[in-house]
């Protein structure tokens, strides 16, 4: 992710506000297709929501909000395997 910020950051505003929302909104379409059919669905809504939040506050707020939950399942399972080692 950081190499795409590294590439949208030396084009023009309005050129990367296009393509930020361009492909975030169709990986976020592709996503929700995927969550249907057989393909890593979850995986392509993060990755749009990810390319909206470089433009967007609400897409921001839901990455945020997506990656805690993801902390605190990890935090979770990483507590079970340390029960059973013990």
């Amino acid at each position: 992710m950081e190499k795409l910020k590294g590439f949208l950051a030396k084009l023009p505003h309005p050129v990367r506000w296009v393509i930020s929302i361009a492909l975030g909104f169709i990986f976020l379409i592709l996503g929700l297709i995927m969550l249907v059919t057989p393909g890593p669905g979850l995986l392509f809504i993060f990755l749009g929501l990810s390319l909206l939040a470089l433009e967007i506050e609400w897409a921001r707020e839901l990455n945020k909000q997506g990656i805690q939950g993801l902390e605190k399942i990890a935090a979770q399972i990483k507590a079970v395997f340390r029960k059973k080692k013990d």
